[in-house]
């Protein structure tokens, strides 16, 4: 069952999917396109750590404000700490990371933010035992919230984990409102998705399967809620509201994601591990939705611990 980690083959898959996910999303906003900026860092330009990639980004499109789409493949001698921290046993081993990472942040506040992460990570290669997994999901942060969206959108994430057994769906679930929750305000980012990491225990060939079909889930997901929501009008209220809510957006990226933290202690580019912040954003101090309003309704019903494939009766 654990057979050997065709890396060759996670890194074609992941490659064709940022292409894909891009057709489609500049398909979807019909004005701009995304521009390509291809990377290489030498392992001269930092001793120890090396890699390439691409980083594709359409900003200032007609649906999307930015969106941006990742491809890495980098490479190292030894570990950030935020790697290493709760797996000791990776201190000193060389290691490789491979993923595709997307988020996506709509011009119209009736759409949501949508986020999608998969990847692989190997240490130890150049050993008898090298230690890999996979990790990854998506995940939704709507402004205002529509009950048919967020059904839909976990109905989508369960289809894309049920053929691997039924217990995958709800356990991903609490893993992604447990990640994606932002602690120092007591409040989730979205209404959550999928998450797992450091998971293998599928063996390689089945768990790249289901790292395969969570990634070609996205589209899917994202797409029915782009098309319903598109043309719905909205105004300054709606507008400074979104960008109050993209503030959580930003908190939770610089304060809590591992990813962000692993990618600037690893000395990766800081350019392609920030594009996932949004172009325009405000804070207001102490600021609170009036009752019975759109807005309160969001943090209400939205931003709770929810089962949303089985509603209350």
């Amino acid at each position: 069952m654990f057979s050997t980690p065709d890396l060759s083959a996670v890194r074609t898959y992941l490659h064709t999917l940022q292409d894909t996910i891009c057709t489609a999303l500049a398909a979807e906003d019909g004005g701009a396109g995304f521009r390509t900026d291809d990377w290489q860092r030498p392992d001269s330009d930092q001793p120890g750590l090396g890699g390439s990639g691409r980083t594709r980004i359409l900003t200032e499109g007609e649906l999307f404000e930015k969106a941006g789409v990742a491809f890495s493949h980098v490479h190292g001698t030894r570990l950030p700490t935020s790697a290493t921290a709760h797996r000791p046993e990776l201190v000193g081993k060389t290691w490789e990371a491979i993923g595709m990472s997307l988020v996506i942040h709509p011009r119209n506040p009736y759409l949501p933010t949508s986020h999608a992460n998969v990847r692989f990570f190997i240490a130890g290669a150049d050993t008898a035992n090298p230690v890999w997994w996979f990790g990854g999901g998506f995940d939704l942060t709507p402004y205002y919230g529509f009950e048919a969206d967020a059904v839909h959108w976990h109905e989508t994430a369960r289809a894309a984990v049920a053929p691997f057994g039924a217990e995958y769906y709800p356990r991903f679930k609490r893993t992604c409102d447990e990640y994606f929750y932002l602690k120092h305000r007591q409040e989730p980012r979205g209404i959550g998705g999928l998450f797992f990491d450091d998971f293998n225990e599928l063996g390689f060939t089945q768990s790249f399967a289901l790292l395969r079909s969570v990634g070609d889930a996205y589209l899917p997901a994202y797409r029915p809620i782009v098309a319903r929501r598109r043309e719905l009008p909205w105004g300054e209220r709606e507008r400074n509201f979104q960008l109050y809510r993209r503030g959580r957006y930003v908190e939770f990226n610089l304060v809590w994601d591992r990813g962000t933290h692993f990618g600037l202690q690893s000395g990766g580019r800081t350019e392609s591990i920030l594009m996932s912040l949004p172009p325009l954003v405000r804070w207001d101090y102490s600021y609170h939705p009036a009752p019975g309003t759109p807005e309160a309704r969001l943090h209400e019903v939205f931003l709770q611990p929810r089962d949303w494939l089985n509603p209350p009766a």
